[in-house]
């Protein structure tokens, strides 16, 4: 598969994009809305810094070089760009109206559709962002049980009281940390051990549910996620599942569903409205009627565009096969880039469920190392796929697509064997290696 980008007249890849980028920096802290699309998150100089169009599984950039994504925006895009039920349904709804001086009846129908999904959503409200729907979260745990500790595991979002815990915590009161507590996935020891060090004071356990399966404890065959819970609740503590990536992809009932474990309470987004700002904390009737008087309300909670987008999104889900195919392309995905990488000796591979996936590239010291994950992303970026920090799978996925990413990866694979092979693999790297925008202890 030959590189696809072209140099222009005006010379380099992206003048178009490059030219943005420098009218952004003059007008945005940090130059960009979201740091995880930023520049330093991918091979500058090799990748193009904006995107103007999606139409299915493939972006546009602002100098019209078409990609395949798989960062599908960070994971929001689970049909595709411009599927057209949800296209349609916003359509209508933007003729009627985006928001409105009393209450829309797309509230309870939205909420209503939650309930018939989601195991433990006796009752639901919206929020725009992630971070909006796990501090509910948070709140609602700590009114409902007197306690202001909080033990978590994996990332929750941009509010003070987790991103305290962050590298990126300047302007936040330090004093926020002594009630944050980290646990490690499938290491059920290390949340005993919050509990053991802490009695009486923990009120919440919230958790993602990263790539790697949980594991199962012999004895009682429960996994890590229904033994979180039983810990939470024995010690009166919530069990909060964090769904904003997983709701809507690893199953309709998002992965507590999946695996078998119905939560106190649980946040989603992301996937909900196929790219549609909404997101939603669902859950025990009890608990959510806290929410009657801790303080969440917000302009935009009940946006209707948001709703009719949620409503379409969920319609399709119920209907089309959407769940079962993005499992099927993804598992091709992974183990048609993986079984190449063994086969020419590499330790590299697509880690993660075959819905939500990540890029894993170790050196000879068996450590994750960025300089070699960039010599791939820029490989493949040549070649009109574009990589980033997840792997999503989305429905307009098609076969096509999925056999050209394989192509296009084995490619990038060969270059990157020859890199490492030269003992000098930075030579290989033609522009700037991706960043983090922090390491997350998990």
């Amino acid at each position: 598969m030959e590189p696809a980008l072209k140099r222009t007249e005006k010379g380099g890849l992206y003048p178009a994009s490059d030219a943005m980028w420098e009218r952004a920096i003059e007008v945005i802290p940090a130059g960009t809305q979201t740091l995880s699309k930023g520049p330093d998150q991918f091979v500058r100089g090799v990748t193009p810094k904006y995107l103007s169009r999606g139409r299915g599984a493939h972006v546009w950039d602002l100098d019209d070089n078409e990609y395949i994504d798989y960062p599908l925006a960070l994971g929001p895009i689970l049909l595709g760009y411009d599927y057209a039920p949800v296209s349609e349904a916003v359509i209508r709804q933007v003729r009627e109206g985006t928001t409105f001086t009393l209450m829309h009846p797309l509230e309870v129908e939205v909420a209503e559709l939650m309930r018939s999904l989601i195991p433990c959503a006796e009752m639901t409200r919206f929020g725009k962002n992630g971070a909006d729907a796990t501090s509910a979260a948070v709140k609602v745990a700590r009114a409902y049980t007197g306690r202001d500790h909080i033990a978590y595991c994996g990332y929750h979002g941009c509010q003070d009281w987790y991103a305290v815990v962050t590298p990126r915590n300047k302007g936040i009161p330090r004093a926020l940390a002594d009630y944050m507590h980290n646990f490690e996935y499938n290491r059920i020891e290390s949340l005993e051990r919050v509990f053991a060090e802490n009695p009486g004071k923990v009120g919440c356990v919230i958790m993602e549910v990263p790539g790697t399966d949980p594991l199962v404890c012999p004895e009682t065959g429960k996994n890590f996620l229904q033994l979180a819970k039983e810990i939470a609740n024995k010690n009166g503590a919530l069990f909060v599942l964090d769904e904003i990536v997983t709701g809507f992809r690893y199953s309709l009932g998002g992965a507590g569903k999946y695996y078998g474990v119905v939560p106190d309470l649980a946040c989603f987004g992301k996937g909900m409205a196929n790219g549609f700002p909404i997101s939603a904390i669902a859950g025990k009737r009890e608990f959510m009627k806290e929410l009657e008087e801790v303080f969440f309300s917000m302009t935009y909670s009940g946006d209707a565009i948001g709703l009719a987008a949620a409503r379409a999104t969920m319609n399709e889900l119920m209907t089309r096969p959407v769940i079962d195919r993005i499992w099927e392309a993804g598992k091709r995905l992974h183990d048609g880039i993986n079984g190449f990488a063994r086969e020419i000796g590499l330790d590299f591979s697509i880690t993660g469920k075959p819905p939500r996936g990540g890029i894993s590239a170790r050196n000879s010291e068996g450590e994750e190392d960025l300089l070699l994950k960039s010599i791939f992303l820029q490989e493949t970026v040549k070649r009109g796929v574009l990589y980033g920090g997840p792997v999503f799978i989305c429905y307009s996925h098609t076969d096509e697509d999925i056999a050209k990413t394989i192509d296009a990866s084995r490619e990038a694979l060969s270059v990157l064997k020859k890199a490492v092979e030269s003992g000098n693999p930075a030579g290989f790297l033609e522009g700037e290696p991706v960043g983090v925008v922090f390491r997350q202890r998990n």
